[in-house]
């Protein structure tokens, strides 16, 4: 057994890995893109002051360590018992749960607080959208729709960015959202997809479990289909031009690329079709949809 870490910088670089803290820019794109968009108009096309893109990314960082940490935190009996988690640092032993749920308060304080300096509905709406990403994690404890949740999870994100720059709803990038809350759900119906079997002794619910892993993955692939329309949709209304086609093309490749990954049920590439190609098509996205505000 792995010797429990010492002293705090220890116990918090393990947590910061049990938590993917790496793959904290992997949530970020869209709220950048949106906030970009946003702030097209301004005396710097894109940028709307240090202030306000600070806070944001402030906003977002926190708010994935709340919710990454809390999901490690309501699962740690769940990733014990599945031989593919049970190396995680609470089933491991590596962590308190006390320890990590003092992590979640504090993130979530500094979410609410962040929010709360941007404007003020901004801060009205934080512990809303607080309390939505949190419920992720018990959803598959009774819907097999989680992978929408934790969807609609993450769609929230270009929308507070929206409002961090206005301080309201009128403009904002529905369309970017919708594509938001169908790319992640179709990731997560194929991320799930490794715990079928055990997911379904255990009582818990996916589309995997529901319809099986086959039918699943062409939901997944649906999904990522009307997701691409979504962008085309976002990129009509908010005008952005070919710099940003270009871009969506190139990212709705690598989604074709990670659904010929898992093709035929091959799951053994799962964590590369789900971290690696996911978290270009953010990065592509983001690029284009920047260089196309900045260039006009």
């Amino acid at each position: 057994m792995t010797e429990a870490p010492h002293g705090f910088w220890a116990r918090l670089s393990t947590l910061l890995e049990m938590i993917k803290f790496a793959h904290t820019l992997f949530a970020l794109p869209f709220a950048l893109l949106a906030m970009m968009v946003a702030a097209r108009n301004f005396e710097h096309p894109g940028f709307p002051g240090w202030r306000v893109t600070i806070l944001v990314l402030f906003c977002m960082v926190t708010a994935r360590n709340a919710a990454m940490a809390y999901n490690r935190l309501a699962d740690r009996n769940i990733d014990a018992a599945n031989p593919r988690t049970s190396s995680r640092a609470l089933p491991a032993g590596l962590l308190q749960p006390n320890w990590v749920g003092f992590f979640v308060f504090i993130n979530s304080l500094l979410f609410i607080t962040f929010a709360s300096m941007l404007n003020p509905l901004a801060g009205w709406l934080s512990p809303l959208a607080l309390l939505l990403v949190l419920l992720y994690s018990h959803t598959k404890r009774f819907t097999p729709g989680s992978h929408f949740v934790l969807g609609l999870a993450l769609a929230i994100a270009p929308i507070g960015a929206w409002i961090a720059v206005h301080g309201a709803f009128a403009g904002a990038p529905w369309f970017l959202a919708l594509a938001v809350l169908l790319w992640v759900a179709g990731f997560d119906i194929i991320y799930s997809c490794q715990d079928t079997e055990f997911d379904k002794h255990s009582g818990l619910y996916s589309l995997s479990v529901t319809l099986g892993e086959h039918v699943a993955l062409r939901y997944a692939a649906r999904l990522h289909l009307l997701m691409v329309v979504s962008m085309i949709v976002f990129s009509l209304t908010h005008h952005m031009g070919w710099i940003f086609y270009l871009g969506l093309a190139l990212a709705s490749w690598l989604l074709i690329h990670e659904h010929r990954l898992v093709r035929g049920g091959d799951l053994s590439r799962i964590d590369m079709a789900f971290f690696r190609v996911n978290s270009v098509v953010g990065l592509v996205i983001f690029l284009a949809g920047a260089l196309d505000v900045i260039l006009g």
